[in-house]
């Protein structure tokens, strides 16, 4: 279970602190257990500041405070602040990434059988797909569903979503796509075939929650083997 512990204190010193904690992320390398660390400055009292670190457990948040390093930042640490800092331990209960849950739910609406359902929640009007395959960006909202229409119309498909990494804006999604050949596509008539693709896709997302941009990256000419369309040029 992943456990955060919630560091409080006083101080007026908080550059000296934050030079501290660089020095125990230095001294720590390759040791240490955090796997996420954030600190605040309360914008109602700038002498009180927060910080949250996030361990995988609790046993390896024991494990990072018994390093002898840590015990040594500690005591400095106190020495800076006003007055003794308080910890809040906490195992976490919910834990909601929201990119994560919208990157999801994007490729699951891409893959729903019958009419592409309305892409609003997800997609900002102004959407930019960026895709090595296609000669120029494709922008806006109307342009994109019509791009997303040509590979439905052309294959049955569905989107095994293996990865996603999150961070600030932006999110990375690692996926396979499984599809028929039911319909033409770039050319050549549907030959029913079973083929697959593997690709990633960075988005950025506005600061309203919906995706203003993708990047694609995929293997379609591995696609274009498997549908016959190299046969020719091997021969």
């Amino acid at each position: 279970m992943t456990f955060v512990q919630l560091i409080e204190c006083k101080t007026s010193r908080l550059d000296e602190m934050n030079r501290l904690i660089d020095d125990w992320v230095a001294q720590t390398k390759g040791r240490r257990t955090a796997t996420h660390a954030l600190v605040g400055r309360d914008r109602s009292d700038a002498s009180h500041i927060v910080e949250v670190v996030e361990f995988p457990s609790y046993e390896e948040a024991m494990r990072n405070s018994n390093l002898p390093e840590t015990d040594k930042i500690f005591r400095e640490m106190v020495a800076l602040c006003d007055e003794m800092p308080t910890f809040t331990d906490l195992d976490v209960v919910r834990d909601e990434r929201l990119a994560e849950a919208t990157v999801r739910r994007f490729f699951e609406t891409l893959a729903t059988a019958g009419e592409l359902p309305p892409l609003n929640d997800l997609l900002d009007e102004d959407i930019h797909s960026h895709d090595p395959v296609n000669p120029q960006d494709t922008i806006g909202m109307d342009n994109v569903r019509s791009e997303y229409g040509m590979w439905r119309a052309a294959f049955d498909f569905t989107f095994t979503v293996d990865d996603v990494l999150a961070q600030g804006d932006r999110a990375c999604a690692r996926w396979t796509w499984d599809a028929t050949h039911k319909g033409e596509f770039l050319g050549i008539a549907p030959t029913g075939k079973r083929v697959s693709m593997s690709g990633l896709t960075l988005f950025r997302f506005t600061d309203s929650g919906k995706i203003a941009e993708t990047w694609w990256q995929h293997d379609q000419l591995g696609l274009m083997g498997q549908l016959g369309a190299l046969d020719a040029l091997e021969q």
